[in-house]
């Protein structure tokens, strides 16, 4: 299956891809074919059928920076396409996509200071401003602005790669640590910083956990005990009880 971002080489150093113009239109009209399908791609810029065989099909993942060679065509200087992709402004592909680099939080141990304390209080904050259902909520607020936003097939890759990236040393170190009763709040707080590679306006403010997860930490909450972990093992160096 293609994934975002498809795009198709002639190996004369003509590239073909879906912009934001192609992107849109589709998202307007509510299609359902995908901007990212080679064959979609070849077929919309008017390459025949019998000749598009002769075009090497590519992917690249603009927040990873992997490059994959779906269907290469021998003879092809693969290395040159790899190197126009990777010079390519994606605010031209899709302008609500932020590029920066997916950080894990617990690559290394942070001191605690008051203004991540602060950080720690604002997000509980939003947990009590919209009840138990909180958890799922951001999650279903993120996946549906992505999707609205800048198309399925983007957000499934934004999804895939911060939770490939992260998600899963973020979920088994904090477990580790404390034991699965914060496994809601550690599932939402993964898809608030997803939120950050998507500009949009959300339901909820998520920056105080964005900023946290930039600096260093995952906050957790048990239903009594919020948490701030740091580390590989998900160290736990700051706990505030609900009151």
């Amino acid at each position: 299956m293609c994934k975002f971002f498809s795009f198709v080489g002639d190996g004369y150093g003509n590239f073909l891809y879906s912009d934001w113009s192609v992107r849109k239109a589709l998202i307007d009209n509510k299609s359902d074919d995908s901007p990212d399908s080679h064959t979609w791609i070849l077929t919309g810029t008017n390459v025949p059928a019998n000749m598009q065989d002769r075009w090497s099909k590519y992917e690249y993942n603009p927040l990873t920076t992997e490059f994959t060679l779906d269907e290469p065509v021998e003879g092809h200087d693969h290395e040159a396409a790899e190197n126009w992709v990777n010079t390519l402004n994606f605010k031209n592909i899709v302008p609500a996509l932020v590029t920066k680099k997916i950080k894990n939080p617990l690559n290394k141990v942070v001191k605690v200071t008051e203004a991540d304390i602060a950080l720690l209080k604002e997000w509980a904050s939003v947990g009590d401003s919209v009840g138990d259902s909180v958890w799922a909520s951001v999650g279903d607020s993120v996946g549906a602005s992505v999707w609205a936003s800048v198309w399925a097939s983007v957000g499934a890759s934004v999804w895939a790669s911060i939770w490939a990236s992260v998600g899963d040393s973020v979920w088994d170190s904090v477990w580790a640590s404390v034991g699965d009763s914060v496994w809601a709040s550690v599932w939402a707080s993964v898809w608030a910083y997803t939120s950050s590679f998507v500009e949009y306006e959300y339901e909820f403010d998520f920056s105080s956990c964005v900023k946290l997860y930039e600096r260093g930490f995952v906050p957790s909450f048990d239903g009594t005990t919020w948490r701030l972990h740091t580390g590989k093992n998900a160290k736990v160096v700051y706990e505030l009880t609900k009151g």
